[in-house]
């Protein structure tokens, strides 16, 4: 099943292309996938529903890896801290709760 296929089953419609762009990424490894969290993460961390929906897509790829390949999945989880983190340290009220609601 692929990510938007998992997603829309419960109740989530995927509104970025961060999955096409780490899978892209995943190719390359850890330098690559570095590299695209830094981007996506300066240009999106101010918006709430591209966040949770980043938190949403390295927790996917932890999962993805980690038993095919631990140093992805390894990088996968530390950047997924980072973004988690941020979302619980900066969001307020109502775009809290939907990244609650969304990643719950």
């Amino acid at each position: 099943m692929t990510f938007k296929a998992f997603m829309k089953e419960n109740g989530y419609d995927v509104v970025t292309t961060f999955w096409e762009d780490f899978s892209a990424a995943d190719i390359y490894g850890v330098p690559a996938v570095t590299d695209t969290f830094n981007r996506a993460f300066e240009e999106w961390k101010g918006n709430h529903i591209y966040l949770t929906e980043l938190v949403l897509v390295l927790n996917h790829k932890i999962w993805q890896h980690h038993e095919s390949s631990p140093a992805l999945a390894k990088e996968y989880d530390e950047l997924w801290r980072k973004a988690d983190s941020y979302a619980v340290e900066n969001l307020q009220g109502s775009e809290l709760e939907y990244f609650y609601d969304v990643t719950d």
